[in-house]
């Protein structure tokens, strides 16, 4: 198995804008607010936080196949 990445890149699915950011390691994030139109990002069904819905890589428990907080 390959390290875990433990930066994405959210992409911002009302204005675009997107920012790098650390994710946490032991657990999800809900919510993300959008540096430039301050949309209140949450994540989409079926997904256990906002880097698993806007980001372009996977949270680090769902990376490491273990189970995570949704």
């Amino acid at each position: 198995m390959s390290d875990v990445v433990l930066e994405s890149v959210l992409t911002c699915p009302h204005c675009g804008h997107v920012k790098q950011e650390a994710m946490p390691t032991e657990a999800c994030q809900f919510f993300y607010e959008c540096d430039a139109c301050n949309a209140l990002l949450r994540p989409l069904p079926g997904d256990c936080c906002v880097f698993c819905s806007y980001g372009s890589v996977k949270c680090p428990p769902v990376q490491a196949q273990r189970a995570c907080c949704g």
